[in-house]
Order: structure tokens, then sequence, then C-alpha cells
């Protein structure tokens, strides 16, 4: 899906590491959100409160997710999914853009 319609968008930005990663929370009808957003290339540490689906739109990245033993290539088009209440590391090798979806359990 390249688009949603009939959502809400938070104004004000959620800024992290220094302006470096920003995104913007979108709240359905239903209260359901998702957040999107844009990376600068950097290596960067997210916590995570809820099971995440994190689909990149754009650029390329690798990934360390919770108790793997090494690096994942992701690029454009692809997605991976993080566990709730868990940590996992993002080398962004180009601007990513994001959608992120969180998902209950």
């Amino acid at each position: 899906m390249s688009q949603f319609n009939q959502v809400s968008v938070n104004k004000a930005a959620n800024i992290y590491f220094d302006g470096k990663v920003t995104s913007r929370k979108i709240t359905f009808a239903d209260g359901s959100f998702k957040t999107l957003g844009i990376m600068m290339p950097g290596d960067y540490k997210f916590a995570t409160k809820e099971k995440e689906l994190m689909e990149i739109t754009a650029g390329e990245c690798e990934i360390l997710l919770p108790e793997a033993d090494s690096w994942q290539s992701i690029v454009a088009g692809e997605s991976f999914y993080v566990p709730a209440h868990s940590k996992f590391e993002i080398k962004a090798k180009s601007i990513i853009d994001y959608c992120c979806s969180y998902l209950a359990e």
C-alpha cells in the first residue's frame, strides 16, 4: 500500500539522535497507528515496546535483530519484524525512508 487514507497526522515530529532520525505518527479511525520516518546515514540502536514491522520504502541498511549472530542486509521494498520489549541495531547505508507498524501480540 503506497497511500493511507482518512488518517490523522501529528504535526510535530518525533526527533531522535540529534535530528538524524525523525518520524511522524499517523492514527487510523480504529485507533491503531504507524509512524512514517526518515533516517540519515549512521548507526542507531532502538528499543521497542510493542512488536514492530519495519518497512523500508527507500534506501539500504543492515540490521542486527535481538538474539541474531550476524547482520542482515535490507533494501527498499523489504521489511523485518522486531519483537516487543527488545532492542535492535540498524546501520543506515543511505537515507532511509520507512514505515513502522506497531502490532499487538
